[in-house]
Protein backbone atom coordinates (compact mmCIF):
# COMPACT_ATOMS: atom_id res chain seq x y z
CA UNK A 1 0.00 0.00 0.00
CA UNK A 2 2.55 2.34 0.88
CA UNK A 3 4.23 2.17 -2.25
CA UNK A 4 1.46 2.62 -4.56
CA UNK A 5 0.86 5.79 -2.13
CA UNK A 6 4.54 6.90 -2.81
CA UNK A 7 4.57 5.89 -6.77
CA UNK A 8 1.50 8.01 -6.81
CA UNK A 9 2.63 11.04 -5.12
CA UNK A 10 6.08 10.82 -7.36
CA UNK A 11 3.47 10.78 -10.95
CA UNK A 12 1.70 13.46 -9.60
CA UNK A 13 4.93 15.85 -8.91
CA UNK A 14 5.86 14.92 -12.54
CA UNK A 15 2.43 15.49 -13.60
CA UNK A 16 2.94 18.92 -12.08
CA UNK A 17 6.33 19.61 -13.08
CA UNK A 18 5.78 19.43 -16.40
CA UNK A 19 2.53 21.14 -16.90
CA UNK A 20 4.15 24.22 -15.38
CA UNK A 21 7.37 23.64 -17.60
CA UNK A 22 5.24 24.16 -20.56
CA UNK A 23 4.50 27.85 -19.86
CA UNK A 24 6.44 30.83 -20.39
CA UNK A 25 8.35 32.27 -17.29
CA UNK A 26 9.34 35.64 -16.16
CA UNK A 27 13.01 37.12 -15.58
CA UNK A 28 12.18 37.05 -11.81
CA UNK A 29 10.31 33.64 -11.66
CA UNK A 30 13.91 32.55 -13.35
CA UNK A 31 15.96 34.17 -11.20
CA UNK A 32 13.93 32.55 -7.81
CA UNK A 33 14.07 29.25 -9.25
CA UNK A 34 18.07 29.71 -9.70
CA UNK A 35 18.27 30.28 -6.26
CA UNK A 36 19.44 27.29 -5.25
CA UNK A 37 22.48 27.52 -7.62
CA UNK A 38 23.87 30.50 -5.79
CA UNK A 39 26.76 28.59 -3.91
CA UNK A 40 27.24 26.26 -7.00
CA UNK A 41 28.03 29.70 -8.99
CA UNK A 42 29.71 31.95 -7.06
CA UNK A 43 32.14 28.69 -6.70
CA UNK A 44 31.19 28.08 -2.79
CA UNK A 45 30.34 24.42 -3.89
CA UNK A 46 31.70 22.32 -6.30
CA UNK A 47 28.73 20.98 -8.16
CA UNK A 48 25.29 21.97 -8.38
CA UNK A 49 22.81 20.35 -6.10
CA UNK A 50 19.52 18.95 -7.52
CA UNK A 51 17.22 22.02 -6.95
CA UNK A 52 19.34 23.88 -9.16
CA UNK A 53 19.16 21.25 -11.93
CA UNK A 54 15.88 20.93 -11.89
CA UNK A 55 15.32 24.91 -12.20
CA UNK A 56 17.67 25.12 -14.80
CA UNK A 57 15.41 22.26 -16.81
CA UNK A 58 12.24 24.06 -15.75
CA UNK A 59 13.94 27.52 -17.11
CA UNK A 60 15.13 25.87 -20.61
CA UNK A 61 11.37 24.41 -20.53
CA UNK A 62 9.32 28.09 -20.22
CA UNK A 63 11.95 29.32 -22.76
CA UNK A 64 9.91 28.90 -25.63
CA UNK A 65 10.98 32.52 -27.62
CA UNK A 66 13.59 34.04 -29.03
CA UNK A 67 12.25 36.97 -27.05
CA UNK A 68 11.58 35.25 -23.93
CA UNK A 69 15.55 33.71 -24.45
CA UNK A 70 16.87 36.81 -24.88
CA UNK A 71 15.34 38.52 -21.63
CA UNK A 72 16.27 35.67 -19.73
CA UNK A 73 20.10 36.30 -21.17
CA UNK A 74 20.27 39.89 -20.41
CA UNK A 75 18.58 39.24 -16.81
CA UNK A 76 20.97 36.66 -16.13
CA UNK A 77 23.87 38.89 -16.87
CA UNK A 78 22.66 41.71 -14.52
CA UNK A 79 21.93 39.40 -11.80
CA UNK A 80 25.55 38.09 -12.28
CA UNK A 81 27.34 40.98 -11.39
CA UNK A 82 25.63 41.71 -8.65
CA UNK A 83 25.91 38.43 -7.16
CA UNK A 84 29.54 37.75 -8.28
CA UNK A 85 28.90 34.82 -10.16
CA UNK A 86 32.12 32.87 -11.56
CA UNK A 87 31.70 33.28 -15.38
CA UNK A 88 33.14 29.64 -15.47
CA UNK A 89 30.61 28.12 -13.54
CA UNK A 90 27.93 29.52 -15.33
CA UNK A 91 29.17 27.84 -18.28
CA UNK A 92 29.57 24.58 -16.60
CA UNK A 93 25.89 24.76 -15.19
CA UNK A 94 23.95 23.36 -17.99
CA UNK A 95 26.51 20.18 -18.72
CA UNK A 96 26.87 19.51 -14.93
CA UNK A 97 22.98 19.34 -14.98
CA UNK A 98 22.84 17.17 -18.12
CA UNK A 99 20.52 19.95 -19.67
CA UNK A 100 20.75 21.50 -23.16
CA UNK A 101 19.75 24.74 -22.87
CA UNK A 102 18.37 27.59 -25.51
CA UNK A 103 19.15 29.95 -22.74
CA UNK A 104 23.00 30.37 -22.04
CA UNK A 105 23.79 31.41 -18.37
CA UNK A 106 26.67 32.89 -19.17
CA UNK A 107 27.43 36.58 -17.98
CA UNK A 108 29.54 37.07 -20.68
CA UNK A 109 27.97 35.80 -23.54
CA UNK A 110 26.26 38.55 -26.33
CA UNK A 111 22.63 37.99 -25.89
CA UNK A 112 21.43 39.62 -29.62
CA UNK A 113 22.83 36.58 -31.09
Amino acid sequence: MEKKIMVSSLIMRILVIKSKSVDAITCEEALTRLMPGQLFLTSEAFLPISPCCLAVANINAGSTTTSICRSLCRRFQQAASGLGVSPDKAKELSQLCGVSTTVAIDPTINCDS
